[in-house]
């Protein structure tokens, strides 16, 4: 990877995005994680923290997904006009260091002095102001060598997060301090003496240092690390606007965060300590304590009917809610799930995932709504040898030309145009007109208009899987 350099040792922004977020189930789903969400208005969690990091002062974003997301990545940031470095697709999941590393190689190669600014796609940050602050101290540390970690002000004897005991002052670079030592998480005894102690922060995975400076440590630290991560860019692959890392030398990098791979063994961790309202939104509950409350102190989105209910986060996704004579609790709905929790469970959600797993069922990896780099598709209804889908393409795009051994199709285009090519022939389609697909046919379903296609689909047959679907042709590298 190369890129022009209008100003050496910049910051660039790198953002982490490969999280599956099991205890926001049933809203966040393995193919459609938390990160991807529009938790508390219209932008995701992806969106704003690509938000917070573009301007003159920072470098385009170099953001590493999963394979799995890399469409629905690529559209979100497209949608806030923020045009990525670098889309780099982990082809398994080796935790923070590992893509730490692929990306401080890739940014050295062309800025030796730049500073990666590590991001989670996940987390909110309330004051946007104090984050720039507290970069821009961690950016001047950074400079001088050192590994710098956020600190944020704990506001409760938290026993979901990992601790930093803060150190002495770090000389020459005012509001930033050394690290003593990190801590794991505590029981709540313990954390409530960290708590009054004043000593200590919770670690907020926000990290910022210059990309030689990481590699260094990391030769010294993790040196087959390293290697793995050289050779699977070296033989990493473009596939559209996308750099995909080479399978085989990847999983070769050991799986192991940032804390553990480096910043608890050397001697240049720092710390800069920030109140900038930060969550990680780990569960329901926590977004219940970052979300503005109604008078009875409950969180109320969508279509609900709350009575007689307090202290509670009430979310109704496509379908009425009505809640009475409750308190404490979480009420997720969506088209297809229902959640009903107390509020100081929340935690144990991925419980819940763990068993829909164990059961062999998809709730937890699949929702109901399924991207694509063309759209979507939404299951309507299921039966022994039928399937109803809403299917929307978007403006100029289409879908691959395909056949499928085991089902039949019915389109009903009910808005929008539609160009379908069956067998060898192309018709368009208008609202209210429809067509049949017979099995074993080669087919596409295109958009050339300047609105959304919506069309229903009826599939019948013997077997409705998604895996029954040949490409013979297909803009997006599936064929």
């Amino acid at each position: 990877m190369t890129a022009p350099i209008d100003r050496p040792g910049r910051l660039y922004p790198v953002i982490l995005s490969g999280g599956a977020g099991t205890r926001l189930w049933p809203l966040s789903r393995a193919l459609y994680p938390k990160q991807l969400l529009p938790l508390q208005g219209q932008a995701s969690l992806l969106q704003e923290t690509a938000g917070r990091v573009t301007g003159p002062d920072f470098a385009q974003p170099l953001v590493i997904c999963n394979d799995e997301h890399r469409f629905i990545v690529a559209q979100q940031l497209k949608e806030r006009a923020i045009e990525p470095h670098a889309l780099v697709l982990e082809p398994v999941g080796r935790n923070t260091a590992p893509a730490a590393a692929i990306a401080a190689l890739m940014i050295a190669a062309f800025d030796p002095k730049g500073l990666l600014v590590l991001l989670p796609s996940d987390h909110v940050v309330a004051d946007v102001g104090r984050f720039h602050q507290a970069l821009a101290i961690a950016a001047r540390a950074a400079r001088q060598g050192h590994l710098v970690a956020f600190g944020i002000a704990p506001d409760r004897p938290e026993t979901g997060y990992g601790y930093i005991k803060k150190g002495t002052p770090l000389s020459g670079v005012e509001g930033a301090m050394r690290i003593e030592r990190f801590v794991e998480k505590p029981d709540r005894a313990t954390a409530q003496s960290y708590l009054e102690s004043g000593q200590y922060v919770w670690n907020g995975g926000i990290f910022v240092f210059a990309a030689s400076r990481y590699l260094a440590e990391l030769e010294r630290l993790q040196p087959e690390m390293v290697t793995a991560c050289r050779i699977a860019i070296a033989k990493a692959s473009r596939d559209l606007d996308f750099l995909r890392l080479d399978a085989e030398a990847f999983a070769r990098a050991p799986s192991i965060s940032i804390d553990y791979a480096v910043m608890e063994h050397t001697g240049e961790a720092a710390m800069v300590p920030v109140e900038m309202g930060w969550s990680d939104v780990g569960s329901w509950q926590a977004l219940w304590e970052i979300t503005p409350k109604d008078d009875r102190g409950n969180v109320v989105s969508g279509d609900v009917i709350a009575v007689d209910v307090a202290n509670s986060y009430l979310r109704a996704d496509g379908q009425l809610v009505a809640v009475l004579g409750l308190e404490n609790i979480v009420v997720v709905a969506t088209d297809d799930a229902l959640l009903v929790a107390a509020r100081d469970k929340a935690q144990d959600v991925r419980l819940v995932v763990e068993a829909l797993e164990k059961a062999g069922r998809s709730e937890h990896r699949v929702p109901s709504r399924v991207w694509r780099p063309w759209g979507f598709f939404q299951t309507l209804d299921v039966g022994g040898r039928y399937q109803v889908k809403h299917i929307s393409v978007n403006p100029g795009a289409r879908l691959s030309l395909q056949l499928h051994h085991h089902r039949a199709e019915h389109w009903v285009v009910v808005e929008g145009t539609a160009r379908v090519t069956r067998g060898d022939e192309e018709i368009l389609l208008h609202e209210n007109q429809s067509t049949y697909i017979p099995l074993g046919v080669a087919h596409r379903l295109e958009n050339p208009g300047k609105v959304p296609l919506s069309i229903i689909e009826v599939q019948s047959g013997t077997y409705l899987g998604e895996d029954d679907i040949v490409r013979l042709d297909d803009l997006y590298g599936r064929s």
